[in-house]
């Protein structure tokens, strides 16, 4: 029987680190194109083939193909908010000396809608994986993207408004759900495109894969168990992308990567009724990000969002851009994720121009040791929280 494989190559066997002072030169060059380079392929195999794979020298992790769907927000009863999108302000965004100026963020989401006004002036590059175009028809994508670059129209959504070019991969179609090759293939793009920060508001959809195969005439505990085997395999995966993606950080070319918790906790319904954070936030050295309210200038852990995230932000009543020039306000672990990606580009610039180190294990250093937990109540759960609450550079 064939089954559809997510197979990852290394493009050389050697893995190579730069000092600094090296960018630029002919050496640079040389260990750049030498170093391990991440390959996505997807493959029907037959079980015989799949062995014959797995004992090839260049291939480093097979894993079956899963489903993935949006993280689902939660759209507010209130309307659109006129005012400027609170979690500007609750960061210190508004406050900041720093634009984003200088770095590359890249979203993997649902598209965008380039003609909306607040990516005016950006230089939106972007790659459809999904086959559907890259039109948002969804408007994740675009609200997404709007917190993170979006410039002002009439009011301030964006963190990051000095963003000057933006990597928009469509993993997701225009019903909200895609696949892991589309995930991991434009996780490889945004590597080649040079991206500092890669946003991803999404996650692997195990329920959904289980429902699929049980409707396919696969018993029930058969169903979980293959579900259960892609899960662990595409954990795996994730993993050996993240690993190889860190290989390159002597280079200057590793990126961020900042994911959504998920939504999956209900704290309304029984204030034990919380869920882990799932993949891909899961992942190795992924900053995942838990969602916050605000009530009464009082900030609380929204009750969908899942705990032992790594750094918590703004994530409730978020006002954004959605298609067709408007706006829309969204909660949601991911509309959390891209406050996280935006001050993530702050802290990007402000390290650049301090003279420092300004690649991901540096960044994401400078988010959790600016997290601010005094801003909770004091019998705060800290799984809840993680390092404390998102803070951007002055």
């Amino acid at each position: 029987m064939m089954k559809k494989y997510v197979v990852l190559r290394s493009s050389a066997p050697a893995e190579a680190r730069v000092q600094p002072g090296l960018a630029g030169t002919r050496l640079f060059e040389t260990l750049r194109h030498a170093a391990a380079q991440p390959q996505i392929t997807v493959e029907r195999l037959s079980d015989r083939e799949l062995a014959q794979a797995r004992a090839e020298p260049e291939v480093r992790l097979v894993a079956p193909t899963m489903p993935t769907r949006l993280i689902e927000p939660f759209k507010s009863a209130a309307p659109a908010a006129a005012a400027d999108s609170w979690g500007i302000a609750a960061v210190g965004a508004d406050k900041s000396r720093f634009t984003g100026a200088g770095v590359t963020v890249c979203v993997l989401d649902t598209g965008i809608d380039a003609d909306h006004p607040a990516f005016a002036g950006v230089d939106l590059v972007t790659n459809d994986f999904s086959g559907d175009g890259i039109d948002d028809v969804v408007g994740h994508g675009t609200h997404c993207a709007g917190t993170i670059f979006g410039r002002d129209v009439g009011r301030r959504i964006g963190i990051a408004r000095g963003v000057e070019k933006a990597l928009i991969g469509k993993v997701l179609g225009n019903d909200g759900s895609g696949s892991s090759e589309m995930l991991f293939n434009g996780m490889t793009w945004a590597l080649q495109q040079n991206a500092n920060i890669i946003s991803m508001s999404l996650g692997f959809d195990f329920p959904g894969m289980v429902e699929e195969l049980t409707k396919g005439g696969m018993p029930v505990a058969l169903a979980t168990s293959q579900a259960l085997e892609a899960y662990r395999g595409n954990l795996r995966m994730f993993d050996a992308i993240m690993a190889m993606l860190d290989a390159q950080g002597g280079l200057g070319i590793e990126p961020l990567v900042v994911a959504a918790a998920g939504n999956e906790s209900r704290r309304d319904d029984n204030k034990d009724f919380r869920i882990a954070v799932s993949l891909p936030a899961a992942a190795n050295d992924v900053v995942s990000v838990a969602a916050i309210g605000k009530r009464n200038d009082k900030l609380f852990v929204a009750n969908f969002s899942n705990y032992m995230a790594r750094i918590s932000a703004p994530g409730v009543d978020i006002t954004s851009a959605f298609p067709g020039g408007g706006f829309e306000t969204w909660s949601g672990t991911s509309m959390a994720c891209p406050h996280v990606a935006g001050v993530a580009a702050l802290w990007w610039e402000a390290l650049q121009k301090g003279g420092g180190q300004a690649d991901a294990r540096t960044v994401a250093a400078r988010l959790s040791a600016t997290a601010r937990r005094d801003v909770f109540p004091a019998d705060i759960d800290g799984t809840d929280i993680g390092d404390g609450f998102l803070t951007a550079p002055e």
